[in-house]
């Protein structure tokens, strides 16, 4: 175990695809500390279900890749950081192969094999590499294989990020270090960097129905948003149209590569419904389906539509999706003979903390990557496989910034540590446990797929109250991993209310029912919030 007080070139906030790409990156050639408040591998990464997008296929081309991504991001994606993302996607791709990932192949008629890519909702060709439906789970465990073996890396689980370090002494402010909570030992510890790289991942958690593991709770966000960095694009969560639909299915994805190998969503009587509002069909952008499959249920009054991949052939789905058929199967459901229940849920976040193509943000010695930063890749709405895509290729990005500006970054000042003199343990952890649920129901019922000015203010009214219940409770008490985490996620919805009271139109993720229509008078531009 290192002391509170060890000092690293870099500290790597998060252990998903975007914080241990560029951990591996800088080994060798830094000190690296990554922290992660669970174990290793819970991560958003781990249970990404889809796969990597890459230009692979000689009829593809990375202008059409470039073309669907800004057409997708419904006129807010940034041109150069859309061209610079594809036309390294192929470098990144090969990366995770040299480190291990087994994609899955298919066989060609000359008995060769070849990468076997999938399509996806958004995309005009098949681009995305996959290993079978659990994608994610062979790239962390990749990841993490090879960084337990890399040089100079310490890593520390079960450490909850509280608070970043800004030192003002040198003029302008610097990131120099976090406070994060040992979540088995229950004390607050000093982790000092010349470098801080925030990889915490999205916000997902913030609405009580979501695809995301736990520990998604906009951390991130939240403590650049306490440091003074600006936030942007908060208004747009992508609401993933397909998560399985059973009281106790937790969380379960189902990938949209059941759609893309030809699944049907179909109304509780059978028939299908989604050529009515795109004419993809079912490979339309997510927004579209979310809001669809949203209408469908309310029009109804169900609980839940259906995902029908059952017409393919047995031995094709099992072979393409097992992990779904087995997981499926737990629940009675077997998808080769029968539809699936579906609902939609929180899935992704677009917007998040300002960076430029570094991956840089506002204050010095801060770096964002992966899904906490908003690089102006997804725009209004993300492309299918574009996330996972976006970590490796910023981790790079960011990772050679650093090594470049290492020999001139002065050595790190001394920091005070966390104190505790005046708190005390809490004899009321059932107002944590109300206040989350209380969160998490409001933003679903007011700020979900559909919103309304009326539902939006409700929201603000019952965020502020929180918000002011919460920091008097943290003056009051010791830290623990539930009370933080409420605190990120209670700032993060408050941000997201912002963002959305701000934008006066429909556009991408945004749908308002008092501005259904996106505003074309005037330029489209980003929303912006700044301390």
């Amino acid at each position: 175990m290192a002391p509170d007080d060890s000092i690293y070139d870099v500290l790597v906030i998060g252990s998903g695809a975007a914080g241990l790409s560029l951990a591996l990156h800088l080994a060798g050639k830094a000190r690296i500390a990554v922290l992660c408040k669970g174990e290793l591998k819970e991560t958003s990464t781990y249970y990404a279900q889809g796969g990597v997008a890459a230009v692979l296929d000689d009829k593809d081309s990375t202008e059409s890749h470039f073309l669907d991504t800004i057409e997708a991001g419904a006129g807010l994606c940034r041109p150069e950081v859309v061209r610079h993302v594809v036309e390294n996607a192929k470098a990144a791709v090969q990366k995770l192969i040299d480190y291990g990932v087994d994609f899955s192949q298919r066989q060609r008629s000359d008995g060769t094999l070849e990468y076997h890519l999938t399509r996806e909702g958004g995309h005009s060709h098949r681009r995305v590499l996959h290993v079978s439906d659990a994608t994610g789970m062979a790239i962390e465990s990749s990841l993490e294989e090879q960084i337990l073996a890399a040089p100079n890396v310490s890593v520390f689980t079960q450490h909850t990020a509280v608070d970043l370090i800004v030192d003002q002494a040198g003029g302008a402010p610097r990131c120099v270090g976090a406070y994060a909570l040992d979540n088995e030992a229950g004390h607050v510890r000093l982790f000092r960097a010349r470098f801080v790289v925030l990889a915490t991942g999205g916000a997902s958690k913030v609405y009580l129905y979501t695809s995301n593991p736990d520990g998604t709770t906009g951390d991130g966000i939240a403590m650049a948003w306490r440091a003074g960095c600006r936030v942007e694009n908060m208004e747009f969560l992508q609401f993933h149209p397909t998560c399985l639909f059973h009281p106790q299915a937790k969380s379960f994805l189902i990938t949209e590569a059941v759609r893309g190998e030809g699944g049907h969503l179909l109304l509780p009587d059978g028939s299908r419904f989604m050529e009515r509002f795109h004419p993809m069909a079912e490979l339309a952008p997510r927004d579209v389906v979310a809001r669809a499959i949203d209408f469908e249920m309310k029009r109804l009054g169900v609980d839940c539509l259906h995902l029908d991949i059952s017409h393919q052939p047995e031995d094709f789905v099992i072979g393409h999706f097992p992990t779904i058929y087995r997981r499926c199967l737990q629940f009675g459901i077997d998808i080769t003979k029968e539809p699936i229940p579906v609902v939609p849920a929180a899935h992704y976040t677009c917007g998040g903390v300002k960076v430029d193509l570094h991956g840089r943000a506002d204050l010095d010695g801060l770096y964002a990557i992966g899904e906490v930063s908003s690089t102006g890749l997804h725009g209004a709405n993300r492309m299918a496989s574009n996330s996972l895509l976006e970590c490796l290729v910023f981790a790079d990005a960011a990772a050679r910034d650093i090594l470049d500006r290492l020999p001139t970054v002065p050595e790190v000042p001394d920091v005070p540590r966390w104190d505790e003199s005046r708190v005390t343990d809490s004899d009321e952890e059932v107002v944590i446990a109300h206040n989350w649920e209380e969160l998490r129901r409001f933003m679903w019922d007011y700020v979900g797929i559909v919103r309304t000015n009326k539902r939006l203010e409700r929201a603000k009214r019952r965020v502020d109250m929180l918000l002011a219940e919460i920091a008097e409770y943290y003056g009051h008490f010791r830290v623990t991993r539930d009370l933080l985490e409420l605190r990120d996620l209670a700032r993060v919805a408050d941000l997201i209310i912002r963002s959305a009271m701000a934008r006066k139109e429909s556009r991408g993720l945004h749908y308002s029912l008092d501005y259904p229509e996106t505003d074309t008078s005037v330029p489209a531009r980003d929303t912006i919030l700044g301390r």
